[in-house]
């Protein structure tokens, strides 16, 4: 198994956000992550589906599109119809969790569920066969470049035995670095979301040194604990 990478274009330089996102692409990231937020969640709402379409139409990569707002269900064929192929929203997100996931599902999306740090994993435990992916935000959602809470690391452990066989990516997002990459994929995770580790030096080459370090020190951690 190879850790994805996802790059959070949050910390990509909003100015030429499109160059940005070709360059993490051939630097080697797997997917792009952008976050949509809005105050329910976050005091931030950097931008919606209008910036999402044009960005998503320079990568072939999967395009990940992380919901932090509430309610999200009126604009889940909005991201869709702007190029999502993975749409993920916060379990607080809706009072039926459940019909949210169907919704995505049924415009022939991916289907993810976020738990922000202080939500139980408990939460999701009777919609495990709709979903696809599984966000663990290990900052609280707001900022870029917080510290990783290592309380996180427990709650990842029990979402993938909770997970068991079934294929469902286990994806974290905040303080993804190549010091905490190994401890996450020793954890189970499988997706990390790096923004500012990623995007730190401004250039396409120091990003896709970025990258490699961060995939390498996870995948060694994640084959160790879990095998290939």
């Amino acid at each position: 198994m190879t850790t994805i990478i996802a790059p959070s274009v949050l910390s990509a330089d909003f100015s030429r956000l499109g160059d940005e996102v070709e360059a993490i692409d051939r630097a080697g990231a797997d997917w792009s992550h952008p976050d949509v937020r809005a105050a329910h969640f976050v005091p931030n709402i950097p931008f919606g589906p209008p910036v999402i379409r044009p960005t998503g139409g320079g990568t072939k990569k999967i395009f990940d599109c992380h919901l932090m707002i509430a309610p999200a269900d009126p604009y889940i064929a909005a991201f869709a119809d702007a190029g999502a192929d993975i749409i993920t929203v916060h379990a607080e997100a809706g009072p039926h969790l459940d019909r949210s996931l169907q919704a995505i599902r049924a415009l022939g999306k991916k289907a993810g569920v976020s738990l922000n740090p202080g939500t139980p994993e408990s939460v999701i435990e009777y919609v495990l066969d709709r979903l696809d992916l599984i966000l663990l935000m290990t900052v609280n959602p707001g900022f870029g470049g917080q510290a990783f809470i290592p309380a996180m690391l427990d709650k990842i452990k029990r979402v993938k035995a909770m997970v068991g066989r079934r294929p469902i990516d286990i994806e974290i997002d905040g303080g993804a670095t190549p010091e905490t990459a190994p401890l996450v994929a020793a954890a189970g995770a499988n997706v990390l979301v790096a923004g500012s580790a990623v995007f730190k030096g401004g250039t396409e080459q120091s990003y896709a040194a970025n990258i490699t370090a961060i995939r390498q020190a996870a995948d060694q951690a994640y084959k160790a604990h879990h095998g290939a």
